[in-house]
């Protein structure tokens, strides 16, 4: 938001200098951008009479010009606009005045002569007073808008040059700020000095014209009003007001549109003008009943940048008899806009919902300065203001009379509310203030002193607690004690409030998942895995997915449910690109939904395999693709470092990964997992090699069995100093039975002497009965207190052999 410092003295008094005053702001909440000081941008130029003007002798585009610059001398300067002409008011810089708005490091004037004829000065357009970007030609003052203009006169308060813009930021919250009445509101509050609104009467109808408003959804519309005023003239702006719009930032169009916009900046208000006859042929007739309501499909409108815009549901409508003339709260139609020979209007004042404004405005990819602030929330109670005030400017300098308008209003009957605020709380949040070298608290008085200034009413009831009321134009954003808080640190000043830290602090730890996942992370980097990073989204397409229904992108319109996926377009992408397999863990969420709703887990995944060697020396030329076998090692590894004891089982429900090279992984009964080869089918689609791992862990299950202190504290165990005794055991036994079974088995029944247990052989094939495999397990036994004997291990061995014959129904080979 640009604030004009004259404009904003005309609605407060203030002494503060431009530089204080933008502290002041800054720390109020309003960050003060940057200082535009307009009175150094034509310093030194004045207005200039050109008396006479001469072809220049040695060159077709310049001009030699006589010029009165109120000296009692005439000034001979050389010109190259092309519409310089005698008995015109032109700005003319003089000798020894700089023009910091000319290229990168502005320009000095000086005498010079060019083309052999002297000139002393220049006449200056606006684009080298910095008013415009470029120009056509000189600027020539109009002397019917700017009154009796005198050569030697300071240009500045001409141009709109003699005052100080301050380019300040507000907020979200405060949509109040996006106006000068409400940066003027602030700068009473904050230097104590009276507020000077300005006043404009009702409007009164002299006329009854066929006129009537439909709201379809009173919630996105609160309040509509439409004033028609017949007999106006359209022009120019009257000086004053093209200067002010300027230094918003605004081009000025005529009187009419000028009006619209001036109380936009002023009230913070958005107004809209239709050319009444215009409205006229689109309806079909005089009977004119304004709508607003939600698009349809195949609607159209082409908008006032000369677009056409195609609705859609979210996209809301004004309507004059249901036929499209604008879109509400965002831009107006170009079938219905004021043009040079508009002698009737139709003014539009209305308040549209905050979020229906911006999916409205999103629906068709526009953003206008008039969505911008319904978006922010617009002030329900000044609407009336806001539109006498458009009413009385337009009358005043367009001319026309008032002969209808048609109100309809939705609002809440009260646009207030009472707030218990209370100064313990006060104190607690806000801490100490500085009082010189002291330290003491806010006092009740002070507190009261900051929100009356807000214009807020308080109430005693009790001692320290009030019953705030909180003011209309705040309703939006007071709505708690804290934020009322917050009014009162604003008011008295964040640097007037101690710094200070506490003298005690707690010493900082790490949560056991941040432990954790330092864990995993260093043990999956240690078996050769590189962390990755996905979006969380991803393309829809399983029935468990939950949709955007906003997306910005059909390939990123769905929340994913596993990592597969994604670590596996990853690999994909990768040996697209010749970086050869991906061998990569990736750390994240996941969302579906179920009958119980919408869920959401946190999981790890990895991607592994390829030919992990370097080189072909020892291999030669072919690769040779990691195995199964190899890649369970390699996850064991980070089992072992993590001490969880994972048990793997036959698996066949994932259609991505190969039915006899997929287990799922398993924690004292709880299901940790999956891990798999990707099936052959899949890898030929995709254009993978042969031999890749994909695996998914569930990391609340982890966390959760390593959440005791013994899980995460290592314990110093030392070696044995008596050997080992281990025995060998063959068997035959049915194909369905897992390894993982057998192995449980066989330490249950080893008890504390078995130290371990290994599988080192399988064998199907002659000789071994159909349905079953031969396999060869050894058991090391071990104890650290003796060195075991025969008649120690002989009793648990046989233990063991019973075991298994009960109930594996094992044929034993040794």
């Amino acid at each position: 938001m640009r604030i004009s410092l004259n404009w904003l003295r005309d609605l407060v008094d203030f002494s503060q200098s431009a530089e204080e005053l933008a502290d002041l702001l800054t720390m109020a909440g309003f960050e003060v951008e940057d200082i535009e000081d307009r009175r150094t941008w034509a310093d030194g130029v004045v207005v200039g009479r050109v008396v006479e003007r001469q072809q220049h002798p040695n060159a077709d585009k310049l001009s030699v010009c006589q010029v009165d610059i109120g000296t009692g001398e005439i000034n001979q300067i050389v010109c190259g606009a092309a519409n310089v002409r005698a008995d015109i008011f032109v700005p003319v810089a003089t000798v020894g005045s700089f023009l910091p708005r000319v290229g990168d490091a502005g320009l000095k004037i000086k005498p010079a002569k060019l083309r052999g004829e002297p000139s002393n000065g220049m006449i200056c357009s606006l684009a080298e007073l910095g008013l415009t970007k470029d120009s056509e030609g000189i600027h020539i003052f109009d002397e019917t808008i700017g009154g009796d203009i005198q050569p030697g006169t300071d240009v500045r308060p001409l141009l709109g040059l003699d005052e100080v813009v301050l380019d300040l930021t507000s907020t979200a919250n405060r949509a109040d700020a996006l106006s000068m009445i409400g940066i003027a509101r602030e700068v009473a509050a904050l230097t104590g000095n009276p507020l000077k609104m300005p006043r404009s009467e009702e409007v009164t109808a002299t006329a009854g014209a066929q006129l009537t408003i439909d709201i379809a959804d009173p919630q996105a519309c609160p309040a509509y009003i439409g004033t028609v005023i017949e007999g106006v003239k359209i022009g120019p702006s009257p000086l004053w007001l093209q200067r002010r719009l300027q230094a918003a930032g605004v081009r000025p169009i005529n009187n009419v549109v000028d009006v619209t916009n001036y109380i936009m900046l002023e009230w913070g208000q958005p107004l809209h003008a239709f050319d009444l006859d215009r409205l006229k042929q689109v309806a079909g007739g005089d009977e004119l009943k304004l709508g607003v309501r939600f698009g349809t499909a195949g609607e159209t409108l082409v908008t006032l940048d000369s677009q056409e815009r195609t609705a859609t549901e979210q996209t809301q409508f004004i309507t004059v008899n249901d036929r499209p003339v604008a879109l509400a709260g965002v831009m107006g139609g170009e079938a219905t806009e004021v043009f040079d020979g508009t002698t009737n209007l139709l003014l539009e004042a209305a308040l549209f919902d905050a979020a229906v404004t911006r999916r409205s405005a999103r629906s068709q990819g526009l953003r206008s300065e008039a969505s911008a602030r319904y978006e922010r929330g617009v002030n329900l109670a000044e609407l009336e203001l806001a539109q006498r005030r458009a009413v009385q400017l337009i009358t005043e300098l367009a001319g026309g009379t008032v002969t209808a308008q048609a109100i309809a209003d939705h609002r809440p009957a009260t646009l207030t509310r009472e707030i218990e605020l209370r100064l313990d709380r006060v104190k607690q949040v806000l801490g100490m203030v500085v009082r010189g070298d002291d330290l003491s608290e806010l006092e009740a008085a002070e507190v009261e002193k900051a929100l009356v200034a807000l214009n807020c009413q308080l109430t005693a009831t009790g001692e320290g607690v009030w019953t705030v009321t909180v003011p209309p134009y705040r309703y939006r954003d007071l709505e708690r004690e804290i934020d009322l808080i917050e009014e009162i640190a604003r008011m008295y000043g964040f640097n007037n409030f101690a710094d200070t830290l506490p003298d005690k602090g707690e010493v900082g730890f790490l949560s056991l998942e941040q432990v954790v996942l330092r864990k995993l992370r260093s043990a999956l980097r240690g078996i050769g895995l590189t962390e990755l990073m996905h979006y969380s989204l991803g393309k829809p397409g399983s029935d468990r997915q939950v949709v955007l229904s906003n997306p910005l992108f059909v390939e990123y319109s769905a929340l994913r449910t596993n990592l597969m996926d994604g670590l596996i377009e990853a690999c994909q992408y990768n040996l697209e690109r010749g970086n050869g397999a991906l061998n990569g863990f990736d750390i994240g969420h996941v969302f579906f939904q179920d009958e119980d709703g919408l869920g959401e887990g946190e999981v790890l995944g990895g991607i592994l395999g390829g030919d992990t060697s370097r080189g072909r020396w020892l291999r030669g030329v072919k690769e040779v693709p990691m195995t199964w076998f190899e890649a369970k090692g390699l996850l064991d590894a980070v089992f072992d470092q993590l001490k969880l004891p994972v048990e793997y089982q036959p698996d066949s429900r994932d259609a991505r990964l190969h039915p006899g090279r997929t287990a799922s992984l398993w924690i004292r009964g709880e299901r940790l997992g999956t891990f798999g080869q990707l099936h052959p089918q899949l890898c030929q689609e995709r254009g993978l090699p042969d031999g890749l791992y994909v695996f998914e862990w569930d990391l609340d299950l982890i966390y959760k069995n390593l959440e005791s202190e013994e899980a995460m504290v290592p314990v110093f165990q030392p070696f044995s100093t008596y050997p080992a005794s281990d025995r060998d055991l063959a068997f035959y036994v049915a194909t369905k039975v897992s390894v993982s079974d057998l192995e449980r088995a066989i330490r249950k029944a080893g008890g504390n002497l078995l130290e371990s247990v290994e599988l080192f052989d399988e064998y199907k094939g002659d000789r071994v009965p159909e349905g079953k495999r031969s396999l060869a397990f050894r058991m090391v036994y071990r104890t650290d207190d003796r060195t075991l004997t025969d008649a120690d291990v002989d009793p648990v061995q046989q233990k063991v052999r019973d075991a298994l014959v009960e109930k594996f129904q094992v044929e034993l080979r040794s």
